[in-house]
This record gives structure tokens, C-alpha cells and sequence, in this order.
């Protein structure tokens, strides 16, 4: 039970509704989340730590890149009727819509882009 509340709480929040929208799309590092929605490094690492830590999100490093990503294979079933909630109850609202597209233009910026577009 403990569990179903944590993820609760995690869902009951705009900013991570948000960052689950971009997730939908694709994997992002906080860079990239700080840009679509146009928050802070600190706001967008803690509400990431949050999904992550609730069990909806993997985390996958890149040299020095931290890349998050829905866990499609190591949530619980029940956590991925939750996300697809999330899908179909976004659908159609113009921030998130905005948001996408802000994704879109969304740029790694720091050390490790530097180092990967020099190659």
C-alpha cells in the first residue's frame, strides 16, 4: 500500500504531469526538461528524483549525462495503467502541447555536450 501512495503522490503534482508528458516522447536529461518547461535545474532534478523514486522512470547514464526514461519494462502493471492515464488525460491541453514543442527545440547544453558535438 505504501507503494500505491507514493506513486499517488507523485502523480499529484502539474510539474511532474508535465515531465511524464515529455518522458511520453522521449528520453531526456534535466537539461532538456529544464528547457520544455522552462523551470529551474533544481525543480526539474527534484521532480524527476520523485517519478524515479515512486517507480515510474529508469535512469540511464551517458558519460556524463544522466538520461531518464519511462520504465515501460520495470514498472508494475498497475504503474503503467497510471502513466497511460496520464497520456490520455494530457491529451489535447495546449501547455503540454507547448511543452512538447519546446522539447523539440530543446538543446544538451554543458560539459557533456560540448564534448560530444566536438567529435
Amino acid at each position: 500500500m505504501r507503494d500505491l501512495v507514493k506513486a499517488m503522490r507523485a502523480l499529484s503534482d502539474e510539474t511532474r504531469l508535465r515531465i511524464l508528458n515529455l518522458l511520453l516522447v522521449k528520453e531526456c536529461c534535466v537539461c532538456e526538461v529544464m528547457q520544455a518547461l522552462d523551470i529551474s535545474q533544481t525543480r526539474a532534478s527534484r521532480n524527476l528524483s520523485a517519478l524515479y523514486d515512486a517507480g515510474f522512470l529508469k535512469l540511464r547514464k551517458d558519460g556524463l549525462w544522466s538520461l531518464y526514461s519511462i520504465d515501460r519494462e520495470g514498472m508494475q502493471p498497475h504503474y503503467a495503467d497510471l502513466v497511460e492515464a496520464v497520456r490520455k488525460g494530457l491529451k489535447g491541453n495546449e501547455l503540454v502541447a507547448q511543452d512538447r514543442e519546446r522539447l523539440r527545440k530543446a538543446k544538451r547544453v554543458g560539459p557533456g555536450c560540448v564534448r560530444k558535438c566536438a567529435k
